[in-house]
């Protein structure tokens, strides 16, 4: 099942504790946004890639791509003050397509059977994020005292990609514009229209680099994944 990628790439090193952005700070040697994009470059089921970039990045991040041989990567939109302007960017540039992934360009560990399941879930049911249960015990409270214990069998936290019809998920987007409507992720611009979205289970891999504890993380996994293709 093919489908198109929007990944936004203008961000910040702000609480990474970097002064650039932090998707250029590296991971075995390799730019954080690099290691994404060879995810969905190594993916036969991708058509193609687009990404939102700070206009005066884009020669950096240019030259990454051409370096590498990522040849999906089709087209670049201007990245926006926020996150879902550059995503709106994006979403208007690209052709027409069935299924169109959002992705954070900062979350490198995407499993390829997840973006599967997803690509399908949203082919079908028309929008589709990734997910992982709460693991931990989620409890809600009004300055530092405890009001209730929150039932975390019906919590989850949210990932990317995120994954919708195309025209639906521009038309949400278009909408968000219209309204002044700011939300958290994509699939939130879809429930204001009142469809239905569907979580698919992911992976706890499939963290964000946000921190410099997160950059930890990262080099652990990949250093692991080393040693398992060694086997």
């Amino acid at each position: 099942m093919n489908y198109t990628v929007v990944l936004p790439a203008a961000g910040s090193g702000k609480r990474m504790k970097a002064n650039k952005n932090k998707l250029l700070l590296e991971l075995f040697d390799k730019p954080i946004f690099l290691h994404t994009l060879e995810v969905f470059q190594r993916d036969p089921n991708c058509e193609a890639i687009w990404l939102a970039v700070k206009s005066e990045e884009r020669p950096v991040i240019e030259g990454y791509v051409k370096k590498h041989g990522i040849t999906k990567v089709q087209g670049y939109a201007e990245g926006g003050i926020e996150r879902q302007d550059s995503v709106r960017a994006c979403l208007e540039a690209i052709p027409p397509c069935d299924v169109v992934l959002v992705h954070d360009a900062a979350r490198p560990f995407i499993a390829r059977s997840v973006i599967a399941r997803l690509v399908q879930t949203a082919k079908t049911d028309g929008a589709a994020i990734a997910g992982v249960p709460v693991k931990d015990t989620i409890k809600k409270a009004a300055h530092g005292v405890i009001s209730e214990t929150v039932d975390r069998e019906q919590l989850w936290m949210i990932q990317t990609p995120q994954a919708f019809q195309y025209e639906l998920i521009l038309n949400a987007a278009r909408k968000a514009k219209e309204d002044g409507f700011l939300g958290t992720d994509e699939a939130m611009l879809v429930e204001r229209l009142n469809h239905p979205v569907q979580i698919v289970e992911s992976t706890y891999e499939n963290v964000k680099m946000t921190t410099p504890d997160d950059l930890i993380y990262g080099q652990a996994i990949l250093e692991s994944r080393k040693q398992e293709e060694q086997q």
